[in-house]
């Protein structure tokens, strides 16, 4: 790894991991593994279940969906820096991306 590159342990769904982070990171991944941890615990309290991959797989979608309703409500706004968004939202998916890989590679 690059030595501008840090590790964070977090938890999510009660399970631990170890994510890479760019240094400087720290906080967008902290606040990436809150929303997914958030969604994962939701998801599993309501459907009352407990096999991790699939719980995994219902918050991807959900946030996906989540993520793509914001995209196109941010295309339509006039006046508004769809760039800048655009680059935010892509930035955030790639976090998402590799959270859930990681996660993956844990189960």
């Amino acid at each position: 790894m690059a030595a501008d590159t840090d590790f964070l342990d977090v938890k999510i769904l009660g399970r631990e991991y170890r994510i890479a982070c760019p240094a400087g990171e720290q906080e967008a991944l902290q606040a990436a593994v809150a929303l997914v941890d958030g969604k994962m615990q939701e998801i599993a309290h309501k459907t009352r279940n407990t096999v991790p991959e699939r719980v995994a797989v219902m918050a991807a979608l959900n946030i996906a969906h989540e993520y793509l309703l914001a995209r196109n409500a941010v295309a339509a706004a006039p006046g508004f820096d769809t760039a800048s968004a655009k680059r935010r939202i892509e930035a955030m998916d790639t976090r998402l991306d590799a959270v859930l890989a990681q996660a993956q590679l844990d189960l």
